[in-house]
Parts: C-alpha cells; structure tokens; sequence
C-alpha cells in the first residue's frame, strides 16, 4: 500500500518546528512508519542547495530553478521511494512554497512555476497539507525573539510576508480538499489540538 505525503507550510515565525515535531510524534504512536524531511534540502545535493538559498543573493530566476532543481531531487530520491515502500512522509515545505515566496512574495510569474511543476513533478503533490496561518506582524514578532541569525527571507519584512500568506491562502482556497489550515496564532495546546484533531479526521 502506499504511503502518504503531508506538508507542512506556512510563513517563516508561524511555530512550524514545535507543531511538526508533536505530529510526528502522534503518526509514531499510531504505529505509522514515516520519514520526515524538508525543502529545500533532503538530500546531500538538496542541503547543499539551501546554504546557497538562505546565504547568497541571486535574482528570481535563478532561485526558483534551484529550488525545483533541489525538489526534483527530494521527490526521486527520497519522498517516492518512500511512498511506494508503505512508508509516509511529512515534509517541512513543498511546491506550495514555491508559490507563496517566489511568486506572492517576490513577483515571479506564477506560470513559470507551473511549467516548472508539470516538467519536474508532473501531477505529483501532498495528500495533505497543513497551513500554519498567522498574521505577519505577529510572526515578525517571534522572529526578532529568536535567538541567532535571521536568514534572507526573515530580513524581507512585513509586506513580503502579507504578499506570501495571501498567496498561501489563495492556494488553500482553490484546493480546499488538500489544505488544513490552522490558526497559528492561539496557544501551542490550542494550536496542536487543532492538529491532531484535523489530522486524525482526515486518517
């Protein structure tokens, strides 16, 4: 049987990495056999890749090529594999990413990223994915509490931010079967019923 592929998405600041590691911990005592991963990266080419990403400046172009590059990578050696094992996995970022930053955020021509997509992925997408949605003034306010270095996408500010989580949503709106969407900005317990609640409904 195969696996399942779950996504988690959402702006940078939104309490991701908490609420990833609760739900691994809830599919680990359903007995689910998974792998957990993210994008950029996933594999060696992959990691090397987000240094380049999170570090150097380049135009939009050249970023967005190398993140397919990288996610075509992940997809053929590491999520497929697994899927087609009986294994699932839960992904920090996918294609839906993409979209919110380079194309919401940054301007890049949405239809770029479809050839894209078609070219690498074809139909290929998560069976799920969750939505950290928070307002951006919010998430800018986890993030200067952060202790260490903001990378680039963390220094763009509020209105690069707003762009990204209207485009997120846009994405949830027109695949509203795919895409839970959580309240990011309630309490953690708040936040990680509403997850489990979501995702055991969805099982």
């Amino acid at each position: 049987m195969r696996g399942r592929f779950i996504s988690i998405e959402g702006i940078d600041g939104a309490g991701k990495s908490t609420q990833t590691a609760n739900l691994l911990k809830f599919l680990k005592e359903k007995g689910i056999d998974l792998v957990h991963t993210r994008e950029p990266g996933g594999t060696p080419p992959g990691e090397k890749i987000r240094a380049m990403l999170l570090s150097d400046e380049m135009g939009a172009t050249a970023e967005t090529l190398l993140f397919f590059a990288a996610r075509a990578e992940h997809v053929e050696k590491v999520i497929r594999p697994a899927l087609e094992a009986g294994r699932w996995v839960v992904s920090d970022r996918f294609t839906d990413a993409t979209y919110a930053y380079q194309a919401g955020g940054k301007g890049f021509p949405g239809e770029r990223i479809e050839a894209l997509e078609r070219w690498t992925l074809g139909s290929f997408e998560p069976d799920l994915t969750i939505l950290f949605d928070i307002a951006p003034e919010k998430a800018a306010q986890r993030l200067r509490a952060r202790a260490g270095d903001e990378d680039r996408f963390e220094r763009m500010g509020v209105d690069f931010f707003t762009r990204v989580r209207n485009a997120y949503l846009e994405r949830a709106r027109k695949s509203p079967e795919r895409f839970l969407i959580i309240d990011a900005e309630q309490t953690p317990d708040e936040v990680e019923k509403r997850i489990l609640e979501g995702v055991a409904g969805w099982l």
